[in-house]
């Protein structure tokens, strides 16, 4: 659930809003700001000039969609006015950015007038590849988006009409193919006459359903020629039938629903044909549950808009790569074959093994194509590819495409310009749903942990449990706003654990200083209590340390959990996510001054972090010289260390010592190193002592378009992980999901007695 003050905090903060512009290229000199202005800009203009063509050779337009809307259709608000449409649209820049990598400006246009509307976008048809119409009222939207579609000589999509359409038809698509009907042949209702029903009943007309076998219904009933209600749009599938939703949907092999939470119920999915299918589209809340569809019918094929649900139906699924495939191709428009191609597309590859990246992300679920696998999941990469190519080879075959394409090339092109990071996270964090551990934080009033914990039980990937005193948490919770739901309270002072705590801690700390009364008191300190709440097994993992300096929180806790069995020393990894590839940096965080075999060990316990979280690891030991380049003893130490690692590891691909800049620029290690054992970029950085590494990752975070993850502790016992001063909520969340994954991996390898010492060591 997305609570208010989350998303406010969210679109707020230091930077109001979600998106910024950014130069591509260098505008740092003098010479490169006349390159870049006068009078070196008149150059490309002047080609331009000659050839309008080559406005997508010399600028951003080829790649730059304009999202449009006038805010009198916002999803739950209505009519609210284009100011207020903003942030729907800056998310849907976000949305084109992250998914397919395309440009956007948002524009907000005031004004309900079609002509000024119409008359507005398409005098601004020289700046933009596309545009892309978004919560506009219908009728006017229609008009809006007929009328520009005729004249504009560049794509235009309107994402409410075929954004779910597209998805509903591939999912159909497949359903039908399992109910082994014919479309020519099926009965179809839609409840719904607005811009999304409209739109599947336009596609679903495409597809091929015959005009007489779709009935249309709103709010009125029956959409028939005899209502003087109706717009033009409308009155193109007005038909003659029974007049009440109940009674047309008895005997129909297929009911889609674009109108409203809860208007169908279990007795009209019972009055269907054999095998019925059932799209439930309605946001926020389908039509009928999920859950209730199937169960009035055993043999139902069922598809919500809910993305917890089975062949979640949603947006994300099209519109980013209808776009894709349309700007690659310099289309002059959308056809509604291009829109069949992209639904085609769709539904080829849920028929396909699921990749394992995909499996891996929920949990190693096993996905068959079926009644409840009719679509791709929308972290699946593929979809990026098949259906962009669908739709760019589709403009083609149509005539509509302004340049070639060469569908080998057109895949590798794809796969460079979204590179590895793509929905790293989220991956993550739908793995890390599958097991939802329990959770300790020591600093139970501190606002950002308070925070951290309603994302947990949000995402669903963590059950937290708060240290401290009751009414405090509670009071602190009661600032922020926050019912505390999901979280359990344990004051450690107060808690039926703390002797048995106590006495576990002298065992363990007993020729180390400690007597009873001083275990007793250390127990008061809500770090050491998460500790040993970890390592007694009441709680899989802690995060903490953030109102505490990191050196001395990670001594309380290695007190208690030291190192895992054949482990020298604890390290640490921190993810580092660029719109290009994921990167894991070691140590940035622990070991000051590690030997050649602290730098073997950081090496091999970041590489098996990385596969874990589905990387094939790539060790690059970073020094200040390239192979042996300066005789030194730091070169020789990170040398040593490359081969001690090799030895453990003789299938790792490593290689050291590098320099950082040669780990990451192929063309030089082809040049000058041909002998290097990185065929691609390395992704595991070793740096060669933690001032090397801090400062690297402190230089990234400050002046890098870098997001950072950790510090993610290795090589520990049991699960724990400390952070830094002032970390935010959202840090904390990031690294609670992979700390989950790893503890559900260390939880599985301690029930299977591969790994994990028994508490008394």
């Amino acid at each position: 659930m997305i609570r208010g003050d989350d998303a406010l905090r969210y679109h707020g903060g230091d930077r109001p809003g979600k998106v910024e512009v950014k130069a591509t290229k260098p505008c740092l000199s003098p010479r490169e700001i006349r390159l870049a202005y006068l009078p070196g800009a008149t150059h490309p203009a002047a080609e331009i000039a000659r050839d309008p063509a080559a406005s997508y050779r010399y600028t951003a337009r080829g790649n730059l969609v304009a999202v449009v809307s006038n805010g009198t259709a916002v999803p739950g608000l209505g009519a609210v006015g284009a100011a207020a449409a903003k942030p729907l649209q800056e998310g849907m820049a976000v949305l084109f950015k992250t998914l397919a990598d395309i440009d956007v400006f948002d524009l907000e246009l005031d004004t309900e007038d079609v002509e000024q509307f119409v008359g507005a976008i398409r005098m601004l048809e020289p700046t933009f590849g596309a545009v892309n119409l978004k919560d506009v009222r219908a009728p006017e939207g229609l008009a809006i988006y007929d009328r520009l579609a005729e004249t504009m000589h560049i794509p235009v999509f309107h994402e409410n009409l075929y954004g779910t359409a597209v998805v509903a038809t591939a999912a159909l698509i497949n359903a039908l193919d399992l109910a082994a009907k014919r479309l020519a042949q099926v009965r179809a209702v839609i409840c719904g006459a607005g811009t999304v029903g409209l739109g599947c009943a336009r596609l679903l007309s495409a597809l091929g359903l015959p005009a007489e076998n779709l009935l249309l219904y709103d709010v009125k009933g029956l959409v028939h020629p005899e209502r003087e209600d109706l717009n033009p749009y409308q009155r193109l599938f007005a038909r003659h039938g029974p007049r009440t939703l109940a009674e047309g949907v008895a005997g129909a092999d297929v009911l889609l629903g674009a109108a409203a939470g809860g208007i169908f119920d279990k007795e009209m999915v019972r009055s269907m044909a054999r095998f019925p299918v059932v799209l439930a589209l309605a946001m926020p809340d389908p039509e009928i549950d999920y859950q209730a569809a199937r169960a009035a019918r055993r043999d139902a094929i069922v598809a919500t808009s809910r993305s917890q649900d089975p062949n979640a139906v949603v947006d994300l699924l099209s519109f980013p790569y209808i776009l894709r495939g349309a700007l690659d191709v310099r289309a002059s428009r959308i056809s509604l074959g291009m829109l069949l191609a992209a639904a085609r597309a769709l539904a080829e590859l849920a028929r396909e093994e699921v990749t394992e990246e995909v499996s891996r992300a929920y949990g190693d679920a096993t996905f068959t194509f079926g009644p409840e696998y009719l679509l791709p999941k929308p972290i699946d990469a593929r979809i990026l590819i098949r259906e962009s190519r669908a739709v760019a080879r589709q403009a083609v075959e149509e005539g509509l495409a302004g340049v070639p394409f060469g569908a080998e090339g057109y895949e590798g092109a794809l796969n460079v310009r979204m590179g590895t990071a793509r929905g790293f996270m989220r991956r993550i964090i739908l793995k890390a749903r599958q097991h939802r551990c329990r959770l300790v934080i020591p600093d139970g009033t501190d606002e950002s942990a308070l925070r951290a914990c309603r994302l947990l039980v949000g995402e669903g990937i963590a059950s937290p449990v708060l240290l401290g005193r009751e009414e405090e948490i509670r009071a602190a919770a009661q600032r922020l706003g926050h019912e505390l739901e999901g979280v359990t309270l344990v004051d450690p002072a107060r808690s039926p654990s703390l002797e048995a705590y106590a006495e576990e801690y002298l065992r363990l700390r007993a020729r180390r200083g400690v007597m009873p009364d001083l275990a007793r008191k250390r127990l008061a300190d809500p770090v050491t209590f998460a500790a040993l709440m970890v390592h007694a097994g009441d709680a899989d993992m802690m995060i903490g340390g953030g109102q505490v300096h990191f050196a001395e929180s990670m001594r309380k806790v290695l007190e208690v959990i030291g190192p895992t069995p054949g482990v020298r020393r604890v390290s640490s990894v921190h993810l580092v996510l660029r719109p290009r590839g994921t990167y894991l940096m070691a140590d940035c965080a622990i070991n000051i001054a590690p030997g050649a075999e602290d730098l073997a060990e950081i090496a091999l316990l970041s590489a098996g972090l990385a596969r874990l979280l589905g990387i094939e690891p790539r060790v690059a030991m970073l020094s200040f010289s390239n192979y042996g380049g300066v005789e030194h003893p730091l070169a020789r130490r990170v040398r040593q260390a490359t081969d001690l690692a090799r030895q453990r590891a003789p299938d790792l691909v490593i290689d050291g010592e590098i320099q950082l800049a040669t780990a990451l620029d192929e063309a030089t290690r082809r040049r000058y190193f041909p002998f290097s054992e990185l065929r691609q970029d390395a992704n595991v950085l070793v740096f060669p002592d933690l001032q090397a590494g801090t400062l690297a990752l402190h230089l990234l975070q400050k002046l890098g378009d870098a997001v950072t993850v950790g510090p993610i502790l290795t090589g520990t016992r049991r699960p724990f992980h400390v952070l830094q001063h002032a970390s935010t909520a959202e840090e904390l969340f990031h690294v609670a999901a992979v700390g989950v994954v790893q503890a559900a991996e260390q939880k599985m390898l301690r029930s299977e007695g591969a790994a994990g010492p028994p508490l008394d060591e």
